[in-house]
Formats: C-alpha cells, sequence, structure tokens
C-alpha cells in the first residue's frame, strides 16, 4: 500500500528535474522539509534562503531558474505514455536497499517495463565492466547474465556497450530478467547502436533511471548512476576493466555500502584487466562463473560444485598399495625385499600388494622381479 500523496509524488517528479542525482545537499533539504515544502522553497522567490543555507547565492540561483521550468504533470504523462511510472520512496515497489545511500539517495525512479523493481532487486547482481571490451570480456560477461539468470538471478548493468551490453544479452538469451540503469531519461535510447536492446529490455525486464523523461546523459550523470548500480543490487562483478574505470567506481561505490565486490581475472599483460586484478588484490573476490557468484552472494547452501582435476585410476589406491606401486622403479625389475624397502613395509606386505597390482593390471613379474606395465610406464 503506497504511503505517498498525489501532491508527494508530484513534487518529488519536478525535484527530478531540479537535482543533480547525487545532489547530497538536496538530500538533505529532502530529509528536512519533504518534497512539496522543499519544491515550494525552490519555486518561490522569496523563500528559502534563510533555511536553504547549505547552498550558497548562485548555487540557489540554479535551482530556482531550474525549478521554473520543470512541468512534472508533463514528465508524468511522458512516462505514461510509455507505459510507465515514477516510483517513490514509501510505494510498494520501491528499493528499500537504495535508502542505503542516505542523502545521496534517488528522490525517486523513472521506470519502463512491467516487472516489480522491489521484488526483482531482493535477487539481483550487478555485471559491469568496459566498453572497449575484448571478445575474451564479452564472452564471460554473456556467461555470467544467462548463468546468473538460469539460476532465477535478476542481472543488473548500465547498458552500455561492451561489457554491460553482452550481461544483458546473456540474460536475455536465457529468458531470464535484467534490469537496464540509465544515466538519462528512460524515453532516450543512448548509446544509439543499443536501440533494439533497450527496447528488448523494457520489454521483457525493465528499463530505469533517476533523471525525468527527455533528459540527456553527461559524463557526471554516468558516474553518479553507478552508485545505484551498487546499492540496488547484493554485488557487483566486474569483467575487465582499466585502473580509470566507471566500473570500478561501482565497485567502491558496493564495498563503501557493504556489498560483496567481485572480480573476473583476465590476461596479467592486458591493460584492460589491470582495473579488476587491483581490486582482486584488495577486497574483491575472484569469480569465473555464476556459480562462484551466486556462492557468494545467495542464501546458505547455494555452493558453487567442487572444482578438481580428473581422477585417475590410481588415485583409488589405498595408501599401502600406491606406495608399493611408486616404490617400483621407472625402468626395469626389482625384486620383493628391494620394493618392501622403497614402501617402508614388509616382504610379505609388498608381494601381498603386488599381486593385487598384477590383477590390476599395474605391474607385471618376471621370474623373481617385478616391474611396472608397459601400459602404466607413464605414470598414469
Amino acid at each position: 500500500m503506497t504511503t505517498v500523496t498525489p501532491a508527494e509524488r508530484l513534487a518529488r517528479a519536478a525535484l527530478t528535474r531540479i537535482l543533480e542525482p547525487g545532489d547530497e545537499c538536496g538530500g538533505q533539504w529532502l530529509r528536512r522539509f519533504g518534497a512539496a515544502r522543499l519544491l515550494e522553497l525552490l519555486t518561490s522567490p522569496d523563500a528559502g534562503p534563510e533555511q536553504l543555507t547549505e547552498a550558497g547565492e548562485r548555487r540557489l540561483g540554479g535551482y530556482r531558474t531550474r525549478a521554473a521550468t520543470a512541468h512534472p504533470e508533463r514528465d508524468l504523462a511522458a512516462v505514461n505514455t510509455l507505459g510507465g511510472r515514477f516510483v517513490c520512496p514509501g510505494d510498494r515497489e520501491w528499493p528499500s536497499q537504495l535508502d542505503d545511500l542516505e542523502a545521496a539517495a534517488p528522490i525517486g525512479l523513472w521506470v519502463r517495463g512491467a516487472a516489480d523493481l522491489r521484488l526483482w532487486s531482493l535477487r539481483s547482481v550487478a555485471v559491469v565492466g568496459a566498453r572497449a571490451c575484448t571478445p575474451y570480456g564479452a564472452h564471460m560477461a554473456a556467461s555470467l547474465g544467462s548463468g546468473l539468470a538460469e539460476r532465477g538471478w535478476v542481472v543488473t548493468s548500465g547498458g552500455a556497450f561492451g561489457v554491460d551490453g553482452a550481461a544483458h544479452r546473456g540474460a536475455l538469451a536465457a529468458d531470464g530478467a535484467t534490469v537496464a540503469v540509465l544515466a538519462c531519461g528512460v524515453d532516450v535510447v543512448y548509446p544509439r547502436g543499443h536501440t533494439e536492446l533497450i527496447g528488448r529490455i523494457a520489454e521483457q525486464g525493465l528499463v530505469i533511471g533517476e533523471l525525468p523523461p527527455g533528459d540527456h546523459p553527461t559524463r557526471s550523470r554516468f558516474v553518479l548512476r553507478n552508485r545505484v548500480i551498487a546499492a540496488l543490487t547484493r554485488g557487483t562483478v566486474v569483467v575487465e576493466a582499466e585502473y580509470r574505470s566507471g566500473s570500478l567506481v561501482t565497485a567502491r561505490a558496493a564495498q563503501r555500502l557493504g556489498r560483496f565486490t567481485m572480480g573476473v581475472p583476465g590476461p596479467a599483460t592486458s591493460g584492460l584487466s589491470a582495473g579488476v586484478h587491483e581490486l582482486l588484490r584488495g577486497e574483491g573476490v575472484l569469480v569465473t562463473d555464476a556459480a562462484e557468484v551466486i556462492e557468494l552472494v545467495g542464501d546458505m547452501g547455494e555452493l558453487a560444485p567442487l572444482r578438481r582435476g580428473p581422477v585417475l585410476p590410481r588415485d583409488l589406491l589405498d595408501p599401502v598399495s600406491a606406495r608399493v606401486l611408486e616404490a617400483l622403479p621407472a625402468r626395469g625389475a626389482s625384486r620383493g625385499p628391494e620394493i618392501a624397502r622403497g614402501a617402508g613395509t614388509t616382504t610379505d606386505e609388498a608381494l601381498g600388494r603386488l599381486y593385487e597390482l598384477h590383477s590390476l593390471g599395474y605391474v607385471e613379474r618376471h621370474g623373481d622381479g617385478w616391474q611396472l606395465a608397459a601400459a602404466r610406464r607413464g605414470g598414469t
């Protein structure tokens, strides 16, 4: 049941045009006054300076200029035309983990797609990385996206070229759930080369953003968008990132928020993996597939399968038989007492084990001597 009044929703929609994402000064005012009163202070020419003391005159003037051009009714109608909605704190659909951002929390989120954002966010993982990724990076991102989706997890990313796009496509290919967090209005396709992809995400998943319809992306908005990706999910996986990378901004935000931070390793000689490796040298956890990600972020008992090399026949031998077998020379034959000394056992026990090994095809007998069978001399 929503606790957001129509006036509060309208005011929050207007404030998304006035305050930039992550504006902590505005976030503090929002907590202090509430959305409706804050909007009144910013739109009334004679109100505010004595209450909005944290902002200088010039900054306050900028807020007032934007407030004068805000038309929240038009923005709400525009998102409704897309089949979308504006979700506010207090709505049943609001993901409460975003409140961990405190004063930098979103004012509200513009949403396209039929799914419930709060429910999807309960089991979501961010997969982010380089835009100019290598084929290896694209493969790993797509594999993680499909693997997580097949196991019932929501794949969240930024809709960009490279790793983001590959992760979204991997989830979609598995008929899974995916969320694109944009640094622009949800009706704006950026990058334009992802027109089809963003359209598919809006149909099969969710497209969300802090900025109102029609707003364009900027460098700072991309960086600030990353905090929402980090807060919205249980953990962040970085697939390929240079030392200076927006993906590492997401990972560090996840660390500050107490979320899990993971990285997929790459070649030590690759500059595109240098940032990931630096992350892994710190608090990041190395992962190579979806099962390892889920073992970290999932519930108790959701463990990745045990990884080990192939089991060779000689691995199944009991310890004494294994020692007797190892006491045989690589070339030529040895007598029973010599083998017993090498195995650290009695001659009788060594002979008994040799007959067992003979029946299993490991050794051959030549008179009083024993030697490795021809097929076993390679060490298997």
